[in-house]
């Protein structure tokens, strides 16, 4: 099969579409021919070298975590799926990538929305895996106020349409050019930087409950402030998180509590619930620059490649 691959850490200079061995489905999982795969952040930390320490990769390496695609092999003890059908899911954990490629294995998955193109599907589950587990971890529940710092990024746009689906006010920042956008999906925007708590005051007059970092821009000693708790903010992207006594939320090995928001998003989306907001789709073979793009951190929802 063809894959993006990467034979040594370095910029995105290292990756190239080259041939490669056929993963195939073991026990409890299912093999799809890919159509889409989302470009994450951990993608592109795992590719510099910048996770070493905690997550070493085997080369040749393909990165990607989560795919879209048709089932063309199901493992033994699987239920409930059969070839031909359209799904979308996330790449086993331990491989720690494996989606940009002809063919890929899945570990978690649910039936691909009708509603959603195998673009928006592609880029999907792993953001709907991080947002669960964010809001779990939260404790977000009906009544309460969500501030996401990056609302207009791609973990931040799902976690908010899945707040707002258990009863959540959600707020986010972003800049000025991304508040229409957000206000379509509902959230109410605000500016982010110094002078947010003052912003907020006015918008949220009760306070907020539980704050999500998605942006990781050096600003947690604020919203620690502005959430009165450090047990109520919890970060996916500042790895200073301990400094300020803020849990940093990661992936683990072994079954996710976010995978069982994975079929719920499905519903959700065939109901108009819940959007995939694409920034852009790249052809497989451009992923160098797809993973640049994602580097900026100014992507306005996700990022995909196709696969042909």
């Amino acid at each position: 099969m063809f894959a993006v691959q990467y034979h040594r850490y370095g910029g995105s200079e290292v990756l190239s579409v080259e041939e490669a061995d056929e993963p195939h489905a073991g026990p409890g999982q299912v093999r799809i021919a890919v159509r889409a795969t989302g470009v994450t952040p951990a993608d592109w930390y795992l590719r510099s070298g910048m996770l070493r320490d905690i997550a070493t990769v085997d080369f040749p390496h393909i990165p990607g975590m989560d795919a879209a695609g048709i089932v063309d092999e199901v493992g033994e003890g699987v239920t409930g799926t059969a070839a031909g059908e359209a799904v979308f899911g996330l790449v086993p954990f331990v491989d720690q990538g494996g989606a940009a490629a002809q063919y890929a294995v899945l570990e978690a998955w649910a039936p691909k929305p009708r509603s959603w193109s195998f673009e928006e599907a592609g880029g999907a589950a792993g953001n709907i895996d991080t947002a669960t587990r964010v809001l779990e971890a939260l404790g977000a529940c009906d009544g309460m106020t969500l501030l996401i710092e990056g609302a207009a990024g791609g973990v931040g746009t799902v976690t908010a349409q899945l707040a707002r689906a258990r009863g959540l006010t959600v707020i986010g920042t972003a800049s000025e050019g991304n508040h229409g956008f957000l206000d379509r999906l509902g959230v109410v925007p605000v500016t982010y930087g110094a002078g947010l708590a003052d912003r907020l005051a006015a918008l949220a007059p009760h306070g907020v409950d539980v704050v999500l970092d998605a942006a990781g821009k050096g600003s947690l000693a604020e919203l620690v402030a502005i959430a009165g708790d450090p047990h109520r903010v919890v970060t996916i992207a500042d790895f200073d998180a301990g400094r300020h006594a803020v849990r940093y939320l990661r992936s683990e090995a072994g079954e996710s509590p976010g995978w069982a928001g994975l079929p719920l998003a499905a519903r959700l989306a065939d109901h108009g619930r819940l959007t995939v907001p694409l920034h852009a789709v790249f052809p497989l073979k451009e992923a160098a620059t797809a993973h640049d793009v994602s580097a900026t951190g100014h992507a306005r929802g996700k990022i995909v490649l196709t696969v042909p």
